[in-house]
C-alpha cells in the first residue's frame, strides 16, 4: 500500500481523536457514520461519472476523494488499513 495512504489514515485517527476546530475529519466525525457512509456512496457515484464523462486528471481527483472518504469510515469503524490489505492478500491466494 502506498506510503500516503497510511500517513492520511494515521492523520484522520488523530483528527478523530483530537477533534480540532475547522477539521474537515472532525466535521465528518461529529456528523455521524451515516452521514460519513453517505459521502462514500456520493464520491463513488462521482468516480462512475468521471470514469464515463470526464478527463484521466478529473477521474484521479475524484478517486482520491473517494479513499480518503473510504478511510474515513473505516477508521470510525475501527478497521485498519493492514486489515483491508491482509484480506485482499487472502483473496489473491484463492
Amino acid at each position: 500500500m502506498c506510503e500516503t495512504l497510511s500517513q492520511l489514515y494515521s492523520i484522520i485517527i488523530d483528527r478523530i481523536n483530537r477533534r480540532p476546530q475547522g477539521s474537515y475529519t472532525a466535521q465528518l466525525v461529529e456528523k455521524g457514520k451515516g452521514y460519513i457512509a453517505r459521502k462514500v456512496g456520493e464520491e463513488a457515484t462521482e468516480v462512475i461519472v468521471a470514469s464515463l464523462i470526464e478527463s484521466k486528471e478529473r477521474l484521479v481527483q475524484e478517486v482520491a476523494d473517494l479513499l480518503y472518504h473510504l478511510l474515513v469510515l473505516m477508521a470510525v469503524n475501527n478497521a485498519s488499513i493492514d486489515e483491508v490489505c491482509n484480506e485482499l492478500g487472502r483473496r489473491m491466494k484463492k
